[in-house]
């Protein structure tokens, strides 16, 4: 029963709005009037101060790594779950009744989920991939499929299990979601690559 009653309050912790919480506390701005609107930690370093932005960050991250990593490491549950466990934290942060069931892209949120899960063994490659496509690609909706992708190429390499393979279609099917007007656009290399290779040509 323990581990069904966990799903609400993973949930509840990835709800909490801390971009706008902090935005509104510490600046008197609403992080939602800069970039695309969302709530979350990109637009909080959008306010100019790179100190809320990174607070921010990593209070989106830890919200979802500290409900799945207790309930991973410390409770030992697996299984069904333990996936829903894992999700919950995502679904909260993009659905948050908290601002009306309008919240953010879960991008941060869905990091704290493999870190709450393997620690550093998939969060690791999930940063590497989407720094590579923060420096390469555009939109940055492309960045989050780069860090699914790495954590992919991670899980069929090195850890094979099922909750993982759940866990990460999930993730995947939520951000793909919450990134499809990025997706739409499909994936350009930025400017300063075209001409870096156009500099080569010549």
């Amino acid at each position: 029963m323990l581990p069904f009653a966990l799903i609400p309050l993973a949930f509840l912790c990835g709800a909490l709005p801390f971009s706008v919480w902090s935005g509104k506390k510490l600046l008197g701005l609403d992080v939602r009037m800069f970039g695309d609107g969302n709530p979350g930690a990109a637009n909080a370093f959008r306010t100019g101060n790179k100190l809320i932005g990174l607070l921010v960050l990593l209070l989106d991250i830890s919200k979802a790594a500290a409900p799945v990593g207790w309930a991973y490491f410390n409770l030992e549950i697996r299984g069904v779950p333990m996936v829903l466990i894992a999700v919950a934290p995502i679904l909260g942060h993009v659905f948050s009744p908290f601002l009306g069931f309008r919240g953010g892209k879960g991008l941060a949120t869905a990091l704290g989920v493999w870190i709450g899960l393997t620690i550093w063994k998939l969060s690791l490659p999930a940063v590497v991939g989407a720094l590579i496509g923060i420096v390469l690609f555009t939109p940055p909706g492309w960045s989050a499929m780069l860090a699914l992708s790495g954590i992919m190429a991670v899980i069929l390499i090195w850890l094979p299990d099922p909750l993982l393979f759940a866990v990460w279609f999930s993730e995947l099917f939520i951000l793909a979601w919450t990134h499809r007007l990025d997706l739409r656009q499909g994936i350009h290399l930025r400017p300063w690559v075209m001409e870096f290779f156009s500099s080569k040509k010549s």
